[in-house]
């Protein structure tokens, strides 16, 4: 055989037809260190604090200008009529009635003047306040808001005691008999509604806060009939200054109302502050926009 020449390669089988699938690549094995970390296991009550932490800043997020110009309008407007209606019940009270006093049989008009000043602050103001901390303060955490309501409720209980104690001891020096107008009995369903309403909500709202588990039910079938009593308590309140003005103007002797004298003109315009407050708070309370979901109020725990 010649040396030089090379010799024929074998013939290679055929295929067969389920030999013709691409060979499959070795899997490759990842060292222990490069595998990716497990899943981290995250608890319902931390998913519900991280949504608690993060929830005002969603709501900013959802708002658009609009909304967030009828927040400010309500906001503004409604500090301004709150804090305006003390403000001019004192200035009627020093500039047209003589000022302050307190069992001054000389003068016992002086402890009367207590009586709607108080009673306006009491009632009006810090209930007023109370009621909007709600659609107020958006971005603090509910139990803080909680608190603060809680605080102007229990700051216009003594205002309402030493009003209703001045105006009983101004009856008794002038020989005047008690609860014989509506506008005594307006005050006494009013201050009667005050009371269940705090007592209820304190009991409720902060007490049974302690056992959520076990009272969040009954705390969130409790929250629109505490609401719908608290409006209806503040609409009572306002409808008790305005029959108390009334009664007021109509029984100072000498006083010309019919002339509409300056007082008579400062008496209307606090009239109308009350008016355009029982206006603006029932409005933000049932604005869709400014309403806050009441689960957020239920569920927070302290």
């Amino acid at each position: 055989m010649d040396t030089n020449s090379v010799s024929p390669m074998p013939e290679l089988a055929p295929i067969a037809e389920f030999d013709k699938t691409p060979p499959t690549p070795p899997e490759e094995t990842l060292p222990i260190d490069d595998l990716p970390p497990p899943p981290t296991t995250v608890t319902v009550h931390e998913e519900k604090l991280k949504e608690e932490e993060h929830r005002h800043y969603e709501e900013q997020e959802e708002w658009g200008c609009g909304n967030w110009m009828e927040y400010t309008f309500v906001v503004i407007v409604a500090c301004i009529l709150l804090l305006g209606s003390v403000g001019l019940t004192i200035f009627w009270v020093m500039s047209y009635r003589g000022g302050f006093g307190w069992r001054d049989a000389n003068n016992p008009e002086k402890q009367f003047n207590l009586h709607p000043v108080l009673m306006v602050a009491g009632f009006i103001t810090f209930s007023g306040f109370s009621i909007l901390l709600y659609r107020i303060c958006r971005c603090c955490r509910r139990i803080y808001v909680k608190l603060l309501h809680t605080v102007f409720h229990a700051l216009a209980i003594p205002c309402v005691a030493i009003g209703f104690i001045a105006v009983l001891e101004y009856h008794k020096y002038r020989n005047i008999p008690n609860f014989y107008s509506l506008h005594s009995w307006l005050g006494f369903v009013t201050m009667g509604l005050f009371a269940i309403q705090f007592v209820v909500g304190f009991f409720s709202f902060l007490i049974l806060l302690c056992c959520q588990s076990a009272t969040s039910a009954f705390r969130a079938a409790l929250v629109p009939i505490h609401a719908s009593f608290g409006l209806t308590t503040f609409m009572l309140a306002i409808a008790t200054c305005l029959t108390g003005l009334t009664e007021k103007v109509f029984t100072m002797p000498g006083f010309e109302y019919s002339n509409l004298p300056h007082e008579a003109i400062v008496v209307n315009t606090f009239a109308m502050v009350l008016v355009a407050l029982g206006i603006l708070v029932s409005y933000a309370v049932r604005s869709p926009v400014l309403r806050v979901d009441t689960k957020v109020y239920v569920t927070e725990r302290l």
